[in-house]
C-alpha cells in the first residue's frame, strides 16, 4: 500500500502535470492547429483579391449552394428519423428490437465509398433497378437525388445514437404520468420528452450537419463529379487541386474549415449544457 501511495505521489507532482500538459499542447499544435493555420495561409497566399475571386467563382459558389442544400434536406429528415427511432426503441418492447439497433448502427461500420457503390449497383444503369428507371425516364445516379440518398444513409445514425442512451437512462415514468393525467402523445412529447432531450438532440443535429457537409467518399461515387452541377464543396476542393489551382482549393477548403470550427464551438457549448 505504501508503494502504491508513493507512485501516486510521484505521478501527481507539478513537474509531471506540466510535462503532460506540455505534451498535449505540443501534439495539439502539430496535428490540429498547424494544419488549420496552413489552410488559411495557403488560401490567402496570393492576396485577398485572389482569395475572393476563387470563392466567388461560379463553380465554387454552386458547390457551396449545393452543399448547403443537401444539408437543409438531409439533416431535418435524419433528425425526424432519429427522434422516431429513439422513441420506438426506448419506450416500447417488441421482437427484433436488438436487430433494429444494429441496423441503425450499420452505416458506421460500412465505408462511405462502399455505400456509394451499393447505391450505384442498385440505381445505376446496369444496377438492379436500372432498367425499370430507364423505362420510366428516371435518373437517380449522377444527379441530386443520388447525393441526397447517400448522405441520408451515411449520416442517419448520428441523432439516434445521441438520443437512445439518454432516453434509456431517463426511462418513461414522466411520459406515463403525463398520459395518465390526460395528455395526448404529441403533447406529452412536446411538454415532457423534448425538454429532457433538447441538448442531446441539438448535439446530434450539429454532428449530422457537419458530416453531411464534409462527406466525400460516398458522394464522389454517386454524383459523377460533374463540374458546376453535382460537385459538392469537398468534391470541388479535389477538382481545383487536380487542376493545379492550389490557392483556389485552399480557399474552398477554408470555407469547410470555418464550418468545422463553428461546429466544434457549438459542440463544446452543448456539451457544457448537457453536463450542467
Amino acid at each position: 500500500m505504501a508503494h502504491a501511495s508513493s507512485v501516486r505521489k510521484v505521478g501527481d507532482t507539478p513537474l509531471v502535470r506540466r510535462l503532460l500538459i506540455g505534451i498535449g499542447l505540443l501534439l495539439t499544435g502539430i496535428f490540429l492547429v498547424a494544419p488549420v493555420a496552413l489552410i488559411f495561409m495557403q488560401a490567402f497566399s496570393a492576396g485577398f483579391d485572389t482569395y475572393r475571386d476563387n470563392i466567388l467563382h461560379a463553380d465554387t459558389l454552386h458547390a457551396i449552394r449545393l452543399t448547403v442544400l443537401v444539408a437543409v434536406v438531409v439533416v431535418p429528415i435524419n433528425v425526424l428519423f432519429g427522434i422516431c427511432a429513439a422513441w420506438l426503441l426506448t419506450k416500447y418492447s417488441f421482437p427484433g428490437k436488438k436487430l433494429l439497433i444494429t441496423l441503425i448502427e450499420l452505416p458506421f461500420s460500412i465505408s462511405p465509398v462502399i455505400a456509394g457503390v451499393i447505391y450505384l449497383f442498385l440505381y445505376g444503369d446496369q444496377g438492379l433497378l436500372g432498367p425499370w428507371l430507364r423505362e420510366h425516364d428516371m435518373q437517380i445516379m449522377f444527379s441530386l437525388p443520388a447525393i441526397f440518398l447517400v448522405s441520408l444513409f451515411v449520416t442517419c445514425p448520428f441523432v439516434a445514437r445521441e438520443l437512445i442512451p439518454l432516453m434509456q437512462t431517463q426511462g418513461s415514468d414522466e411520459e406515463e404520468a403525463a398520459i395518465s393525467l390526460g395528455a395526448g402523445g404529441f403533447i406529452t412529447f412536446l411538454k415532457v420528452t423534448l425538454p429532457n432531450i433538447r441538448w442531446a438532440l441539438l448535439y446530434g443535429t450539429i454532428l449530422c450537419n457537419a458530416r453531411v457537409m464534409g462527406e466525400f467518399g460516398a458522394v464522389s461515387v454517386v454524383s459523377g463529379s460533374i463540374r458546376g452541377e453535382t460537385n459538392t464543396l469537398p468534391l470541388q476542393i479535389e477538382l481545383l487541386y487536380n487542376d493545379y489551382n492550389a490557392v483556389g482549393a485552399f480557399a474552398a477548403a477554408s470555407t469547410l474549415t470555418l464550418i468545422a470550427v463553428l461546429t466544434l464551438v457549438l459542440k463544446t457549448i452543448f456539451d457544457r449544457k448537457r453536463q450542467a
